[in-house]
């Protein structure tokens, strides 16, 4: 990714977290956060990587709910950022903590079944 599209991006997630945070009312949203901002290369369009606490039915409703704020959100970031185009919003569940975590117990499992080939 060039380097405007990386500043652009992590300005967005820093921008996104702090509207979150302070500005969103709607109790579906919970804690949710910004993990990451990826822009599709026309900068056209931000995938919107958030990590929200919960089971599968609250992440749902966070999505649901930032989805719904999605209008406001972007205008928020166009009076904020000065660009000339807000790119489209899309969020999308960071599952990448739960991948991490399937992966230690896939390891650690492993290490219990054959313990000599740690290389301890």
């Amino acid at each position: 990714m060039p380097h405007r599209q990386e500043r652009i991006a992590e300005t967005l997630r820093d921008e996104l977290n702090e509207l979150i945070e302070g500005e969103l009312g709607d109790p579906r949203i919970g804690l949710a956060t910004v993990s990451e901002v990826k822009l599709e290369p026309p900068m056209r369009l931000a995938l919107v990587y958030v990590a929200v606490s919960g089971d599968a039915r609250e992440q749902q409703q966070a999505l649901q709910g930032l989805m719904a704020a999605r209008g406001f959100l972007k205008a928020e970031l166009a009076h904020r950022l000065q660009i000339r185009r807000v790119p489209d919003l899309r969020f999308e569940l960071d599952r990448s903590s739960e991948y991490t975590a399937r992966m230690e117990a896939l390891l650690r499992r492993s290490r219990q079944r054959n313990p000599e080939s740690t290389g301890n």
